[in-house]
């Protein structure tokens, strides 16, 4: 069952919404709808989601330093590793 649902939003995004949905021959309605289900779909697969037992043993066994730049870490071991 469709309903109406009223939602504010800056002028300047509904214009360059609209012209994306008119662009992809799409109502604005069904992109915010199918958007809306895609991001709730994800939160309910989050919160699904099992641990593989072995994983779950090792959880919380390491600590990070919580300042660590992680994509400059991988980077770094990547350089190491391959040059």
């Amino acid at each position: 069952m469709n309903r109406k649902l009223t939602l504010t939003i800056e002028q300047e995004t509904i214009e360059r919404a609209k012209k994306y949905a008119k662009d992809k021959n799409r109502s604005l309605s069904d992109i915010i709808e199918n958007y809306l289900k895609i991001l709730t779909k994800e939160e309910q697969t989050k919160k699904s989601r099992k641990l593989n037992p072995v994983v779950k043993s090792l959880k919380g066994s390491f600590k990070m330093p919580k300042n660590i730049d992680y994509k400059k870490e991988i980077r770094n071991r990547l350089e190491e590793k391959y040059l």
